[in-house]
């Protein structure tokens, strides 16, 4: 009896074109279980100290309040809601490493290998910049702020600020000033795809030191020490950016350069390295006094 004939994998309805698009949406589906599930696992782990949690989010504007005083809570599920709220944003925040990984896996098979040597230290680098965004903000911003705010009360006012209320600004600062940390990123992204010239740039430094202050004085409350502490880290962090554009620039023309030369070689017909390094074998044979071999 014949041996029954296996099908063509080529033939299957689930290869090709389809097939390769069903299998990158099944694997985008697992990276994305995967970043929920680490999410999900670090939240469990923190619930138990939910208000813990809170409370040391809670410690800038609790150190700067007047004796006496305390926060509020004007909504009826705000005691409970509230802590568990803030475990998962602190949930999402501590698996950011781990879901980069998961976004990692899924692009790396289609860069290739210059891409990769570049787009991986950027993901480590914009991860270390935005948790330094947020401790930046919870240990030199927020006391700072929080203290203006106090000291800036009129006669009479007692300052108690609602949980859900301190929750919302918290979120949207930390959220700002990780976001500022990512200057360095952003500007050797735009160095690398060609739309921002470094050298053009640093020509124009006395208008992006007056952008970086106005983006300051939006994220910051209205005094002028608070802006400064934002916009001097954004300009340090610029000229760090700035400097590995230039690298990125050079590395980029000094390649298409390199191209451009070996294509220049093979339309004059002058031989390549790999043509010199075989013409060169070929001689040092004859040297050595070997017979050569004549076709028939």
């Amino acid at each position: 009896m014949a041996a029954q004939e296996r099908p063509d994998p080529a033939d299957s309805p689930g290869n090709g074109a389809e097939g390769t698009f069903i299998s990158h949406l099944l694997e985008l589906r697992n990276r994305l279980l995967y970043s929920v599930i680490a999410i999900g696992v670090v939240f469990i782990g923190l619930v138990p100290f939910a208000n813990d949690v809170y409370t040391r989010v809670a410690q800038p504007l609790m150190a700067v309040l007047p004796k006496g005083t305390s926060m509020i809570a004007t909504d009826v599920t705000s005691p409970f809601l509230t802590p568990i709220k803030l475990t998962l944003a602190v949930a999402v925040v501590v698996a950011i490493p781990f879901v980069l990984y998961q976004l990692w896996a899924f692009i790396a098979p289609g860069l290739y290998r210059h891409e990769r040597r570049l787009v991986l230290p950027l993901l480590v680098s914009s991860t270390v910049l935005f948790y330094a965004g947020m401790a930046f903000a919870y240990f030199v911003i927020f006391p700072m702020v929080f203290r203006f705010f106090v000291h800036s009360l009129p006669a009479g006012v007692t300052m108690m600020t609602d949980i859900r209320s301190y929750l919302n600004f918290v979120f949207s600062m930390f959220f700002a000033f990780g976001i500022a940390f990512e200057l360095p990123v952003a500007v050797v992204l735009l160095a690398w795809m060609g739309i921002l010239d470094p050298d053009a740039v640093a020509k124009k430094r006395p208008y992006v030191i007056l952008v970086v202050f106005v983006i300051a004085a939006f994220l910051t409350p209205p005094d002028v020490f608070s802006q400064t502490f934002l916009a001097v880290p954004m300009l340090l962090l610029f000229e760090i950016g700035l400097f590995f554009a230039r690298r990125v620039v050079r590395s980029k023309k000094a390649k298409a350069l390199a191209v451009a030369d070996a294509e220049a070689e093979e339309s004059a017909g002058r031989p390549t390295d790999s043509t010199r390094r075989t013409g060169a074998a070929r001689r040092s044979q004859r040297s050595s006094g070997k017979p050569k071999r004549r076709s028939r």
